[in-house]
């Protein structure tokens, strides 16, 4: 096994260790890193593993999703994904890399602001478009959904962000298709990488009642300001 795909598996194993605990954290962590090894694994291939780790948290939340709340962030999600295409479709791989660092430190800072937002039909439509942009373009469609609802119960924030994700996912990944961002090249990338994914997702079922909340996040937070600053780094360098 080439020791680029170990590399890759073990981010993706963290970021859906913390995804699994927290709710979301796959991409944050792991798209900054993956797209200095090769930037075919952003967005398609770490889409692709979100979806699938979606799928399997949906399953198992299943009695906590709450659809007619997701529905405004779901409508949002439909122009934000169509406006993160087009975005794909003008840039480069410095420049994506440039968006994935900013994206990834911008996350971390709203993070820890003392801010408490009630998830009203405006502020979804609004946190759904803004993931639909952002998730389309970089894989990264998290960060404005678990703002809003972070101050939910723990169940219920896993329960609907990754039913959430299967939406946004399966969205983002058929406007990918036309502009050349979801091949079957992707597809074969993907692969290897389901499996890292089904493991962090594994350990942290043993871990997640055990673990602090507290300690999880604060983890997660300098997992991403280091990525998010490597990220910046490699785009500036190649422009």
């Amino acid at each position: 096994m080439e020791p680029e795909l170990i590399i890759a598996m073990l981010l993706i194993f963290t970021g859906a260790f913390i995804q699994s605990a927290t709710g979301f954290g796959l991409a944050v962590v792991a798209s900054p890193l993956l797209i200095l090894l090769s930037p075919e694994y952003i967005p398609g291939p770490i889409i692709i593993v979100g979806l699938f780790l979606a799928l399997i948290n949906s399953f198992k939340y299943r009695a906590t999703i709450s659809i007619g709340g997701l529905k405004h962030a779901i409508i949002g999600r439909i122009p934000g994904s169509v406006a993160g295409g087009a975005l794909l479709y003008y840039i480069d791989v410095a420049q994506l890399s440039l968006l994935l660092g900013i994206v990834v430190l911008m996350a971390v800072l709203i993070s820890l602001l003392p801010i408490k937002l009630h998830p009203t039909p405006n502020r979804l439509f609004f946190a759904g478009f803004l993931s639909g942009f952002l998730g389309t373009s970089s894989g990264i469609g998290g960060p404005p959904m678990a703002l809003l609802l972070q101050h939910q119960q723990a169940n219920f924030i896993r329960a609907n962000l990754a039913a959430f994700f299967v939406v946004s996912c399966t969205m983002s990944l058929l406007i990918q298709i036309p502009i050349g961002y979801m091949s079957l090249q992707h597809l074969y990338l993907s692969l290897p990488l389901l499996p890292a994914g089904y493991l962090g997702y594994r350990v942290a079922m043993l871990f997640v009642d055990r673990l602090s909340q507290q300690i999880v996040r604060r983890t997660s937070l300098l997992l991403c300001l280091i990525a998010g600053i490597g990220a910046i780094y490699s785009g500036a360098m190649a422009i």
